[in-house]
């Protein structure tokens, strides 16, 4: 249901910054479009606005004033409001104030003793994960502070509970789940309707994802109950960025399935129809992005879940429409090369030192080519050719390595960004086998987005291990029974000494006393800092360059130690501190290339005060979730 509880800033909390959300911003005057030292600020001049006195470090809630709505009744009203509600959280004051006094047990507890009632109670032995799932609902229906204060510290633990994959396996029974409505449906009987619609949803709103349930991770089509993975996915941009609660916004797009049980189900609460596709499909998704954007312009809008055959084209057509951003395409992607960049980092190279990779990449599908297409984006970036660029990558598919002499096929996924790949390579045999490649290529990274098991043979790992002294191995394909190889098998056939990264997890492994850590790449080490970044800078356009900046901030919070130990990503329980730092190098990135919309201000904090300043600006924004005095609007 659409909420709209009003906030009044406390003097200290109002300087330099607001909610999570938006309030700062600036237009640069900067316009280099790269990120040389010398583009940073040299000396540091105390900002006259004095956005440097700030003490605190994060936004916290108390600072604010919860000032209800004023149809909301005195009484009981407030405690069947899960916005309002805390428990057994109220002084006596708010409780003569608000008309509950004698409605709450006498005693009253903090939140971090709420927190851990709460986590002890759910971690009890034998709870299932889709028994946490239904908890954590439970706790966001009846008091939605405690809930996101719950997920901010425990997130490594609950991550996996309200997101994938968890949330995939309660996507497949949502009709049957539903309770409590969140957010807002766009059927096939609303078309011409989106505009007005859009009206219905009181509060402001800062960033939307948005599904049409067709690719629920992986699961194939579940239409309407897609509702989930966005509701999921704005529980992690609150944990993960700050991003205010009461500006964010999930939507589903029902077009209808194609799902014969679903089409059958007399509980399903979508549109039982099949889908709509070509002209229809398009028009459809065409007045939800005008709608958004008549609504809310400056909302960041991302497309979570949609087929492969209309991910790529949607994102093309309103990219430059629209802010807007996917997930699936340009959040893989950018984890990827996070992981290179941090992998570079671990022997000791700068991320300029992209150019001097070269990549075997095994799987020319959308997946494969996306990836393949963001790292070329990404040598470009740092000073490479195109022509030179595409050169450093040997594509490999079923039918061996992609040439010059392969006749593609037009409708293949991903085939258009496969094309200059091929076009560039004629110095080798078309069709030539995965192994002959890498003994002829001598790749520093070899990566896998097949789904094929096992396709790194040991021959192929060996041979990794014998033309690098620490080769960089990335079997991305999951589950675990897709992955090109595994943990143990790049371990063993290298001797430990391969910077490893999966898309499924594996365990460490020691050979002859030498651990190989078995990372594994996440989105969420990307989006939330990302959407952060973007909406406090105020840019109208999410480019490659800020899409790089993000990924080359990733490794950065790792230590020299943890990089000695191959460690390439960060841990999950240092989300917010990740998000900080990707937040401030996509401000800098907007700023450079002229994105900035806020008049000038985060220009002047970056150039007067450097990064450090974005980085506490970023972390400052913040919404944590903290009981705040809750007052009647006046």
């Amino acid at each position: 249901s659409s909420r709209a509880p009003r906030r009044a800033m406390a003097t200290d909390a109002s300087k330099g910054g607001g909610g999570g959300g938006g309030d700062a911003g600036a237009s640069s005057s900067a316009s280099s479009s790269t990120m040389d030292a010398k583009d940073e600020p040299k000396k540091k001049t105390k900002l006259a606005y004095g956005w440097s006195s700030r003490v605190h470090t994060c936004r916290f809630a108390e600072h604010d004033m919860m000032i209800m709505h004023p149809d909301t009744a005195r009484g009981i009203e407030v405690l069947l409001n899960p916005i309002y509600n805390k428990g057994t959280g109220y002084s006596i004051a708010e409780k003569e104030r608000l008309g509950i006094r004698g409605l709450t047990p006498p005693r009253q507890f903090t939140i971090d003793e709420q927190c851990a009632k709460i986590w002890n109670t759910m971690t009890t032995t034998g709870k299932t994960p889709m028994h946490m799932w239904r908890s954590m609902q439970a706790l966001q229906d009846r008091n939605e502070t405690l809930f996101y204060r719950l997920i901010v510290e425990h997130i490594e633990e609950l991550a996996p509970i309200i997101y994938t994959p968890t949330v995939g396996e309660a996507c497949k029974h949502y009709s049957r789940l539903f309770r409590r409505p969140r957010g807002m449906y766009f059927s096939v009987d609303d078309v011409g309707e989106f505009n007005a619609m859009m009206y219905n949803w009181k509060n402001d709103v800062s960033v939307i994802v948005v599904t049409d349930g067709s690719r629920v991770l992986g699961l194939g089509d579940l239409g309407a109950q897609g509702m989930g993975i966005s509701v999921g996915k704005l529980d992690l941009y609150v944990a993960g960025a700050g991003i205010d609660p009461e500006k964010v916004l999930p939507c589903v797009l029902d077009v209808g399935t194609d799902n014969e049980e679903l089409l059958n189900s007399p509980y399903y609460f979508g549109i039982q129809q099949p889908r709509l596709r070509g002209k229809e499909y398009d028009e459809f998704v065409d007045e939800f992005v005008q709608a958004v954007k008549n609504r809310w312009p400056n909302a960041l809008v991302q497309f979570e879940d949609f087929s492969t055959k209309n991910a790529m084209p949607i994102l093309k057509r309103h990219r430059d429409n629209v802010l807007c951003f996917n997930d699936d395409i340009q959040g893989t992607a950018v984890t990827v090369l996070a992981g290179v960049y941090g992998a570079m980092a671990s022997i000791g190279s700068k991320p300029s030192a992209i150019v001097d990779q070269t990549f075997v990449i095994c799987g020319a599908g959308s997946a494969g080519m996306g990836i393949a297409n963001f790292l070329h984006s990404a040598m470009v970036h740092h000073g490479l050719s195109k022509e030179d660029a595409y050169k450093r990558f040997y594509v490999v598919d079923h039918k061996g390595l992609i040439t010059s002499a392969r006749v593609l096929e037009a409708s293949a996924p991903g085939v258009e960004d496969l094309r200059a790949f091929a076009a560039s390579r004629d110095d080798l045999p078309e069709g030539m086998t995965l192994e002959d490649v890498v003994a002829a290529a001598k790749p520093t990274v070899l990566m896998g987005a097949s789904t094929a098991r096992g396709i790194f043979t040991e021959t192929i790992l060996r041979t990794m291990g014998e033309c690098h002294e620490r080769p960089i191995i990335m079997p991305l394909s999951n589950p675990t029974s897709c992955a090109e190889c595994t943990a143990e098998e790049a371990a063993k056939a290298t001797g430990g000494r391969a910077i490893f990264s999966a898309g499924s997890p594996f365990d460490d492994v020691v050979v002859d006393g030498r651990t190989m850590v078995a990372n594994q790449g996440n989105n969420f080490y990307v989006f939330p800092g990302l959407g952060l970044g973007t909406i406090l800078v105020g840019a109208d356009h999410i480019s490659d360059g800020m899409l790089n900046a993000a990924a080359e901030a990733i490794p950065k919070i790792l230590t020299r130690e943890q990089l000695n130990r191959g460690e390439i990503y960060p841990a999950i329980k240092r989300i917010r501190d990740i998000s900080v730092k990707v937040a401030a190098a996509v401000m800098r990135q907007a700023i450079f290339e002229g994105r900035e919309g806020r008049d000038g201000k985060i220009a002047q904090i970056f150039h007067q005060e450097g990064l450090p300043a974005l980085e506490q600006y970023a972390r400052s924004s913040m919404y944590y979730p903290e009981y705040r005095p809750t007052v009647f609007s006046p």
